[in-house]
């Protein structure tokens, strides 16, 4: 599931260009319900839907490690959410999502990551993955992915943590951010995902390509093209 600020989509979206039009904030997030627990889409909307209100209810003028502290009483209020909701009715009992988004705040982008959807860089023709996976493959240093994840928003986790990155000055005209759930990742090379990209893919083309190799896990995915330092 993809929030495109107050806009949602499922599965293969196509690509987006926004404008802020002068908005101080701007946030794009995946969130991937976790297959194998209960209500995965549940979970995912929760915290989607969640994250949209809390982050256009931040005050202006926070700092960045302001921000990132706001971002982390977020994570621990929504995980109890979430597990509150599991508590209360036991078909949502252990149910959890990953969250990745890209976002934009008083000027400066930032990368946020729960889990292993993924968020990426294409600049000059080449592909970059800004985000580590939090999974255990990556901990054992492993290429092949395992679908065994050790961070996530709900899903049974006692606690829970968030990667924060300022991007800002890598940020430049005409760079697209592609995010994407693992049904992407997992399916299609990040080689053969920078051939399509520069070919002029859009996520549609992306989602499809993900489907022709197997398709074996919903896939998500949203492409943002960076224009005027704009989201």
């Amino acid at each position: 599931m993809i929030l495109v600020d107050n806009h949602y989509v499922r599965n293969d979206d196509h690509a987006i260009q926004v404008s802020l039009n002068n908005q101080d904030r701007y946030i794009v997030a995946v969130a991937d319900g976790m297959g194998g627990h209960n209500r995965g889409d549940v979970a995912s909307n929760d915290v989607l839907k969640n994250l949209q209100f809390y982050y256009h209810d931040l005050p202006s003028g926070l700092g960045a490690s302001e921000f990132y502290e706001a971002m982390i009483e977020w994570l621990d209020s929504i995980n109890n959410i979430v597990a509150s909701k599991g508590r209360a009715d036991e078909q949502y009992q252990g149910m959890g999502t990953t969250l990745v988004a890209l976002a934009y705040y008083m000027g400066d982008f930032y990368t946020l990551n729960c889990g292993d959807s993924r968020l990426y860089r294409f600049a000059d023709g080449q592909l970059t993955q800004l985000t580590t996976d939090h999974s255990l493959n990556e901990m054992l240093g492993e290429e092949k992915h395992t679908n065994i994840i050790t961070n996530c928003i709900g899903g049974g986790a006692k606690s829970s943590y968030m990667d924060m990155v300022k991007i800002t000055n890598d940020v430049t005209d005409g760079d697209q951010y592609l995010l994407c759930t693992d049904g992407l990742s997992d399916m299609v090379p990040d080689k053969m995902i920078q051939e399509l990209l520069t070919n002029g893919a859009d996520a549609n083309a992306l989602c499809e390509a993900a489907i022709a190799r197997g398709g074996l896990d919903n896939v998500s995915c949203c492409v943002i093209t960076i224009k005027n330092h704009t989201i």
